[in-house]
């Protein structure tokens, strides 16, 4: 058996003292910032480089050191963990972009059939439900824009949104596919607020 030379002496008793004493201060400092299965892989790393700093300088503060050390190093896990993400995300990116022409289409054609039962509305019923579900307007807003009370802006998003429904089916498309058309609608306009 080789035993190795070095330091473990009182400095490392310490250091290995002050690590077990400040265990769970670096696990909830880890905690806040990195993910719940990588908080003992840093801990670990954390113990290890203030060891290996330790065989070189003598580390006056070893609590405040594996603090700082931990930190950094699960900020370095949450930033590589995040490029992971944004790498997987460019290959759905490709997936995507690869999605077939005729689900495209039938994905206008549902929000063109939308827009047509849309523009079928009554006047008043028509402006409140636009600037509902496209422009994303609270019924308040759009109660003061329109000089109409809250009670029957209400009613006209809730007619709209039935009466569009209706028109939708007419036209052949599912209540799935009118759930879809207004989704796009949002999107289509940059979103609703509520």
């Amino acid at each position: 058996m080789v035993r190795r030379k070095g330091p473990r002496g009182p400095a490392h008793s310490a250091l290995l003292a002050a690590f077990l004493e400040c265990r769970s201060s670096l696990r909830r400092v880890v905690g806040r910032i990195a993910r719940p299965h990588d908080i003992d892989d840093i801990l670990q790393e954390t113990f290890i480089r203030a060891y290996a700093a330790s065989q070189k300088a003598e580390i006056r503060h070893p609590r405040s050191f594996m603090l700082k050390t931990a930190r950094n190093l699960a900020l370095n896990a949450v930033t590589s963990a995040h490029a992971t993400r944004v790498e997987d995300f460019a290959d759905w990116e490709v997936y995507l972009i690869g999605e077939s022409l005729e689900s495209e289409l039938e994905s206008k054609e549902r929000f063109l059939s939308f827009c047509r039962a849309v523009r079928s509305l009554p006047a008043q019923c028509r402006r409140v439900f636009v600037l509902k579900k496209v422009y994303g307007l609270s019924q308040q807003e759009i109660a003061e824009y329109l000089g109409i009370s809250e009670s029957t802006v209400e009613k006209h998003v809730a007619k709209g949104l039935l009466m569009s429904m209706h028109a939708m089916r007419a036209m052949g498309h599912s209540s799935e596919a009118d759930a879809e058309a207004v989704g796009t609608a949002n999107d289509e306009k940059g979103g609703a607020h509520g």
